[in-house]
């Protein structure tokens, strides 16, 4: 049985995730197929990019992953193949894949799409699915697509540092509404340095410990720990975060449209800063 995972943001209210999977186990009936999610937020790139990052790096090597997220961002006249890590990635050239590696790929291919076809998500699984079938059979990467292909990049979030603080983004709201920061624990304690430290969003919400669990803190009480990617996270134990303290996604959207945003800010903040004392 050869692992592969499914990620998209199709959603699950017709028959296309269900059609994927017929799809790929027709073209090998030894695929098993691992649902990552299919709930996604349309074009938003630093949930797309945190979910399969911390989803594929707990995969063993030689899993492949599909990751079906903005397949048409632009008209596309081919897919990428990627090889990393012992990981086997198929996407859009949409900029993800730097955001989910948060590096270059270590090999990429782009794979053909034929002009005659009509270029739907089905179709594009299919191209997929070939390329997936001859690294089985032994061909390597290098063999199976253009390896002169120039990627498209975007960067992943990266949270803002000063001497004495770092402002990181809100990049995930899982469906407790606990609300993920793009600060990992290492960037914290290297910052920090030792010294107290105030987190602050909203107006006057401040938390200036780190807990462990959940349970730290009474019911209704708000908290910060890392969770097991790593992250920074707001939380309110049997609460809902996002929605008590006014927090929400970052949303390139907004950010790309200053009239949005600044209607949007009235209500909901996308950036937490720690300021260290």
């Amino acid at each position: 049985m050869h692992l592969l995972t499914l990620t998209s943001d199709i959603g699950v209210h017709d028959f296309i995730p269900g059609a994927i999977k017929g799809q790929l186990l027709t073209s090998n009936s030894n695929f098993n197929i691992v649902d990552i999610t299919h709930l996604l937020s349309p074009f938003n790139y630093p949930q797309a990019a945190y979910v399969c990052r911390n989803a594929i790096r707990n995969f063993p090597k030689g899993s492949f992953h599909l990751v079906l997220v903005n397949l048409f961002d632009e008209k596309p006249d081919h897919l990428l193949l990627i090889e990393h890590d012992g990981h086997y990635i198929g996407c859009a050239d949409n900029g993800l894949i730097t955001m989910i590696l948060e590096e270059t790929p270590q090999k990429v291919v782009a794979l053909a799409m034929e002009q005659t076809q009509q270029k739907n998500t089905l179709y594009c699984v299919s191209v997929f699915a070939k390329a997936f079938n001859r690294l089985l059979n032994g061909e390597k990467i290098e063999d199976i697509g253009d390896i002169n292909v120039s990627i498209k990049v975007k960067n992943p979030l990266r949270p803002l540092l000063g001497n004495n603080w770092i402002e990181g983004q809100i990049i995930f709201i899982d469906n407790f509404e606990n609300v993920i920061i793009n600060i990992y624990k290492e960037d914290f304690e290297e910052q920090r340095k030792g010294r107290r430290f105030s987190i602050v969003f909203m107006r006057d919400e401040k938390i200036d410990k780190i807990s462990e669990t959940y349970a730290d803190v009474p019911e209704g009480e708000k908290l910060a720990h890392f969770n097991s990617a790593g992250y920074l996270e707001i939380a309110i134990n049997k609460g809902n975060a996002a929605g008590l303290l006014g927090l929400q996604n970052f949303s390139e959207t907004l950010q790309q449209n200053p009239q949005i945003a600044a209607l949007n800010n009235r209500l909901f903040y996308q950036t937490v800063k720690i300021f260290f004392e």
